[in-house]
């Protein structure tokens, strides 16, 4: 799995590639864990290039939109979702935790 990061004015911008699975997440927590440790709560991760997403890849999400919510200080919004990642998002009824955009654009203009 391959991670990017880019920094925007009101927000940043993190980008997976590959698989997200019980290898792979905590590099993927280990990234998002550190933009909130850096006191950034405004997170856009894109999933465009994310082809399977196990429930290891949704708790570190869960956990870290509950770290971004705390005290109202931002969120996780997701965008580029794939529409499979999608229906197991709202097969286990979390598809309401997160919003999701279609793009990166419209992730970060949300902020």
């Amino acid at each position: 799995m391959e991670i990017n990061t880019t920094h925007y004015k009101r927000c940043v911008v993190v980008k997976s590639v590959g698989r997200i699975d019980s290898y792979t997440a905590p590099e993927l927590e280990e990234v998002l864990k550190k933009q909130i440790d850096d006191g950034i709560f405004k997170i856009v991760l894109d999933m465009e290039e994310v082809d399977f997403m196990s429930s290891k890849g949704w708790w570190v999400l869960i956990e870290t939109q509950k770290a971004c919510k705390r005290y109202n200080r931002g969120e996780l919004v997701l965008t580029g979702v794939q529409d499979r990642i999608r229906d197991s998002l709202n097969l286990v009824g979390m598809g309401s935790y997160f919003k999701i955009f279609d793009d990166v654009v419209s992730g970060v203009g949300h902020f």
